[in-house]
């Protein structure tokens, strides 16, 4: 079988390919909102706060909306966003705010910064699934000790998400699906935004096409809470999967159309 091309390399080695530049405000706010929820210690106990944002695309918008919805957690909290298109960056550096807010040029190599969170959404999508595990074991090589990877997905308003947090020390941790139910026929819908490493493993015998097909029979169940709106019908969705499947979440998590599993759950 022949090795599938090795990740492109720029100017100053920037590792990666641009990518198509899609962005819109609030299009992130579902999967900050859980950064905030599930990283909030880890940034306000690190000695050194530095978020990047990789690939935020044509415009800045939401690497300024991740700063803005952490830094409550951490007043010197500082984000860098990163790019490999030159104009990106520039446009980055007309709205920066140092050293609070940054924009600089790079790839998964990350300029050389060593974050201790590094969110990285609908960047590897181009990629084949053995090249998105290489960018993976790229990113955690370069995050602080004891930081975390968060990588995923989602459509151009925010309203389908899905991601993977990572760790150096322990890989993948856990898979997340979050959406707002009243944009689903079925939580299958979601099928659509799983992260390269699992979006093509949604086939009979694969562990995701198992938990979104028993999320889907859970759903079907819940239609009696339809009543009481797309909301109340996920959160018994959610409910009924936590007597058959090792959700981490409550139904704090639930309400917000999240749903969290062990990544050994769902592992290819």
């Amino acid at each position: 079988m022949a090795r599938a091309p090795r990740l492109a390399a720029g100017r100053a080695r920037a590792l990666g390919l641009p990518t198509r530049g899609t962005t819109n405000p609030n299009r992130l706010r579902r999967v900050d909102r859980w950064v905030a929820h599930a990283c909030g210690d880890l940034l306000r106990d690190t000695a050194d706060p530095l978020v990047v944002d990789l690939g935020y695309g044509s415009s800045p918008v939401t690497t300024v909306e991740l700063a803005d919805r952490l830094r409550p957690l951490r007043p010197d909290l500082r984000v860098l966003g990163l790019e490999l298109d030159p104009e990106r960056v520039a446009a980055g550096a007309a709205v920066a705010d140092p050293p609070r807010l940054e924009f600089r040029r790079g790839g998964f190599e990350l300029a050389g910064r060593r974050p201790v969170l590094l969110r990285a959404f609908n960047v590897l999508r181009q990629y084949t699934e053995e090249q998105a595990n290489e960018a993976w074991t790229t990113m955690l090589g370069r995050l602080a000790p004891g930081g975390v990877l968060v990588e995923g997905t989602c459509d151009e308003i925010g309203r389908r998400c899905a991601w993977v947090a990572l760790t150096a020390e322990d890989g993948p941790r856990t898979l997340t699906l979050s959406c707002l139910p009243a944009d689903l026929e079925t939580p299958g819908d979601l099928a659509e935004r799983l992260p390269k490493a699992l979006i093509h493993r949604n086939v009979p015998g694969e562990r995701v096409h198992a938990l979104l097909a028993e999320l889907d029979a859970c759903w079907a169940t819940a239609a009696t809470f339809a009543p009481y709106g797309p909301r109340a019908r996920w959160v018994e969705a959610a409910a009924l999967l936590s007597e058959r499947w090792p959700v981490l979440d409550d139904r704090r998590r639930w309400r917000l159309g999240e749903l969290t599993v062990p990544w050994d759950s769902v592992r290819p």
